[in-house]
């Protein structure tokens, strides 16, 4: 058989489509030895030969293909249950009017038919097994006139457990392939987390550790690098973290009012309500991370005499944080041609954030109007997002 016809089987069935080959076989030799035992009884005995030669092809050619995943199993599966009518059928014409196969089996013996249920349970799960068990069970009574006495025969409650108890196996294995692939994912993952980590570690967090440290050393005009570069350290450690998967053991809730009052530059004007706004921690985070890329960017491109008032409002349903600034402002076309350049600030320090938060953000800006963000979050399930 070429490779072309073959394929991973990445469902984790493969192990039980070929122990129900083996079954198969079993099947075959069963129905051989009752083709041996019985054919004295046909009204045409070569032709019942001839019938058990086809199930003999069929069964090598169905084990072949579904015990070696091949790509198209549904398209065989189908044509077995056709083959297995088919055969099934025949039988009114190799016993004639011969009431010896009144009240006994099919030329293809219902063991064998069964690999139809088998298949199809394999493949689709319980109910279709059933389905085909019935239909299976139901036509092979019809042929041997055995519909009379269905609620004394086991071939139909046989089959039907079969197509029962196979279809629940395969169904349990399909599921304990896919929290497998999960895990599996989930591991690669975390290593991933992991190894960035380490890279940010012996890099990135060092770097912002130096510069902390000899900042605040040097003192003058360098202290304020210090201050930010233990800002971002902090806020970098905190997020590989979070990525890592430690959570703290209890829920914890922050003021969003005092948190930015404490990370403002004192040249920005803070309007916010009297009382507390308490949200979740990590909620309260990527707040304050939003309005603090709103301030620096007012910093480095609305101009030295540019001054940024910052509104905080809640109305009991959501949060409206306003970011304004006096400055020269820009074409919010920019916006789209940075991001098209690769320069990602604006779209993920902001609307990212914001986006992930559950919420919405609309800018104002022109040249030489100054520039407004205003941000709505939902104050309550969006951390659940």
């Amino acid at each position: 058989m070429s490779t072309a016809t073959l394929q991973r089987d990445s469902s984790g069935l493969l192990p039980l489509w070929r122990a129900a080959q083996v079954f198969r076989l079993a099947s075959l030799i069963y129905a051989g030895a009752v083709q041996w035992t019985v054919v004295e009884h046909y009204v045409r005995p070569l032709l019942s030969w001839a019938v058990f030669a086809l199930m003999l092809i069929w069964s090598g050619i169905a084990a072949m293909l579904l015990a070696f995943g091949y790509r198209r199993r549904r398209q065989v599966v189908a044509a077995e249950v056709v083959v297995t009518l088919l055969l099934m059928a025949s039988t009114l014409v190799v016993g004639g009017k011969n009431n010896y196969f009144d009240r006994h089996q099919t030329v293809p013996t219902t063991f064998w038919a069964a690999n139809a249920v088998v298949s199809v349970a394999i493949l689709l799960g319980p109910w279709w097994g059933l389905a085909c068990a019935g239909l299976v069970g139901l036509s092979a009574l019809a042929i041997c006139n055995q519909l009379d006495n269905i609620g004394f025969d086991a071939t139909l409650p046989i089959l039907l457990t079969v197509g029962l108890a196979v279809g629940m196996g395969a169904q349990i294995v399909r599921r304990a392939r896919e929290q497998i692939d999960r895990a599996i994912r989930l591991e690669a993952a975390a290593s991933e987390r992991e190894r960035l980590a380490r890279e940010v570690h012996d890099s990135t967090l060092q770097v912002l550790a130096l510069v902390r440290r000899r900042g605040a050393e040097i003192g003058g005009p360098t202290a304020e690098l210090a201050r930010l570069a233990a800002e971002q350290e902090d806020a970098l450690r905190k997020l590989l973290s979070r990525q890592a998967g430690v959570k703290a053991p209890v829920p914890v809730e922050r003021d969003l009012r005092s948190r930015l009052e404490e990370v403002l530059p004192t040249q920005v004007s803070l309007a916010a309500p009297g009382q507390p706004i308490v949200l979740p921690e990590q909620m309260t985070d990527e707040i304050v991370a939003v309005v603090c890329a709103a301030i620096d960017n007012t910093a480095k491109h609305a101009g030295a005499d540019a001054r940024s008032y910052v509104l905080l409002e809640d109305d009991g349903e959501e949060i409206v944080v306003t970011v304004r600034d006096d400055g020269a402002g820009f074409d919010p076309s920019r916006l789209a041609e940075a991001a098209a350049e690769g320069r990602m600030g604006v779209s993920k320090s902001i609307r990212g954030r914001v986006t992930d938060l559950g919420g919405t953000v609309d800018l104002f800006t022109a040249p030489g109007e100054g520039t407004e963000w205003e941000v709505h979050i939902p104050s309550t399930g969006a951390e659940q997002r």
